[in-house]
């Protein structure tokens, strides 16, 4: 069961509370972070349980498992040759998705109501689409780090899958002690709907529009400057944090191969193309914010295309671009959220992401219900 690293079962009141899983990046007291690698096998064991961690057994959750995930959460397709590659719900054949997947394998194969992951280039968002489920960056700096890993990160953040928003919205309000219930549950209302036109596979755009339709909203078509500056500007910041937090494990030699290449690569990032990035930064985030006067938030696929085969992937097809709609809003530190929607002529399911301004992760959680609803009519 590639999913968890480890079954246990930790917290809950009763046989009615809500199950979840935590991925190997976050702390659980006693247990070891091992970040899937072998690099990190003999860590010694957390002496405390992750803020957040806390918080939901506080809240009644259940923790039942530690979710696999890509080596050190550095890398798009989910694949781990030493812990396993957790098997895609949608399709046996296909990338998971990365770096949490583990925790969106685990929630669509039912192991778990929910789980948690992070998101550093849309490594939330990503696997969701991958796996057919529903997944949440919360906006930067909304849901506690502290117990996570990379320790240091600006673009990183916790945030939960599940099969249904209102699982979402209760995983939110245990983990964001200030996340409004009311403006959650309470329904869009006349939120307004901008249609950002992205280069993606023309029947996951169709789909995207379609939904929206469905859940009757005003809607516009939004132009969106800097997507592509935005996601090569992620890339050199991921790459510099990364390379910072987890680059002397090269040294070790326990880090699979590919791990290891890109480790090297990354350390080669210079102040100068940091620099670079966060200019660019600032720019697109004025960007989003200035698209986000006049509508209440942007919608966009997740994912570009659907997920590539294991077999394409290990036989070297780049997965660079799978992120360049969702590492954007990262760096940024926008709130986004992947919505499964249906796709004419497959079973696969695509990612519908829906983006909010600063803080508003109520907002986007209430639109996201309010298409759940429409597309389940």
């Amino acid at each position: 069961m590639s999913a968890l690293l480890e079954q246990f079962s930790l917290g809950g009141r009763d046989a009615a509370s809500p199950t979840i899983v935590i991925k190997d990046s976050i702390d659980i007291a006693g247990y070891r972070t091992t970040g899937a690698s072998r690099a990190l096998a003999d860590v010694a064991p957390a002496q405390r349980h992750a803020e957040v961690v806390q918080r939901l057994l506080d809240g009644g959750w259940k923790i039942v498992g530690k979710a696999n995930m890509h080596e050190l959460a550095f890398g798009m397709t989910g694949m781990n040759e030493y812990t396993g590659t957790p098997v895609n719900p949608q399709d046996a054949t296909r990338i998971p998705g990365g770096s949490s997947s583990g925790s969106a394998v685990a929630v669509g194969a039912r192991l778990a109501d929910a789980a948690l992951g992070t998101d550093t280039g849309g490594s939330i968002r990503g696997p969701a689409a991958c796996c057919g489920v529903i997944g949440l960056k919360p906006t930067f700096g909304r849901v506690s780090r502290v117990g996570a890993a990379p320790a240091h990160s600006t673009l990183d953040c916790v945030g939960p899958f599940a099969r249904e928003m209102r699982v979402i919205v209760a995983a939110m309000s245990a983990i964001s002690p200030a996340f409004d219930l009311g403006v959650a549950e309470g329904g869009a209302g006349a939120a307004r709907v901008g249609i950002v036109q992205a280069e993606a596979r023309p029947e996951i755009s169709e789909a995207v529009e379609l939904a929206i339709r469905k859940a009757d909203f005003a809607s516009a078509y939004v132009n969106l400057p800097g997507l592509a500056d935005a996601f090569n500007a992620g890339l050199s910041i991921i790459n510099r944090e990364t390379s910072v937090a987890f680059g002397q494990l090269v040294e070790t030699g326990h880090l699979q191969p590919d791990l290891a290449a890109r480790l090297r690569a990354a350390a080669k990032t210079s102040d100068l193309d940091v620099e670079n990035a966060e200019r660019v930064r600032t720019r697109f985030t004025q960007a989003v914010n200035h698209a986000l006067e006049t509508v209440d938030v942007l919608v966009m696929p997740t994912l570009p295309d659907f997920p590539i085969t294991l077999e394409q992937a290990r036989n070297g097809t780049s997965v660079i671009a799978m992120s360049s709609l969702i590492r954007p809003f990262n760096l940024s530190g926008h709130p986004a959220l992947s919505l499964p929607v249906t796709v004419k002529g497959t079973a696969l399911k695509a990612g519908l992401q829906i983006i909010g301004r600063h803080g508003a992760d109520e907002l986007v959680c209430a639109v996201a219900s309010r298409i759940e609803s429409a597309l389940a009519a």
